[in-house]
């Protein structure tokens, strides 16, 4: 067990390099997005913690300007209905 796990790893450690050098450009623009994306969102909810209908709505509004701000994909609305 324990040499499948080595095996395992140093496979790993060998094909990691190799993965990064093919991502292509869109892909790195991609994932900067979506990291970008991600950052808004941790903004919004430090900056409004509450989940009270008025915090929910500042977070939302706080999220879209963020968003905008950086050229980003909107988020669905925190008061969305969910089917």
């Amino acid at each position: 067990m324990p040499r499948t796990t080595a095996a395992a790893l140093v496979a790993i450690a060998l094909l990691w390099p190799a993965s990064v050098l093919a991502m292509t450009g869109n892909g790195r623009q991609m994932l900067n997005k979506w990291a970008t994306s991600s950052r808004c969102a941790q903004q919004a909810q430090k900056a409004f913690p509450d989940f009270t209908a008025e915090a929910n709505a500042k977070r939302d509004a706080l999220l879209k300007q963020c968003l905008a701000g950086g050229n980003l994909p909107p988020r669905p609305s925190l008061d969305a209905e969910v089917r």
